[in-house]
């Protein structure tokens, strides 16, 4: 994440609008705020929304697979280790925390994808 912030704000450093900025004798840490972290705060908040799913299927599979949450405590991924034991009584136990699992993960996905497309002002509308 830092990385790509870094980045962001470099290639935004050697853009029009923060040289004209630089040339009229605007301070660095006016043109770090009023132009520059103001930028590049769109890919930011795209980068978050896709690292949260990411975070949401890892906590799932080390719950599942016994090192993540404990047991008083409610996880999707231990709710699917539960079900995964009293599979063949009850197999439709397994459905509820993987479905929701995929419709949280998806809809996060989505909503990054649009997000992405409402900050990219490069793309051409129509």
């Amino acid at each position: 994440m830092a990385r790509q912030v870094r980045g962001q704000l470099i290639a935004l450093k050697e853009q029009e609008f923060s040289m004209a900025a630089l040339v009229i004798g605007a301070s660095d840490a006016r043109i770090l705020f009023r132009h520059l972290l103001i930028n590049a705060i769109g890919p930011i908040i795209v980068q978050i929304t896709f690292l949260v799913p990411n975070a949401i299927f890892t906590e799932a599979f080390l719950s599942f697979i016994g090192i993540g949450i404990s047991a008083p405590m409610a996880s999707w991924g231990s709710m699917a280790q539960d079900a995964r034991q009293v599979l063949t009584m009850h197999p439709g136990q397994l459905l509820l925390p993987t479905i929701c699992i995929c419709i949280t993960i998806f809809s996060l996905n989505f909503l990054g994808e649009g997000i992405g497309d409402a900050f990219n002002t490069k793309k051409t509308r129509g």
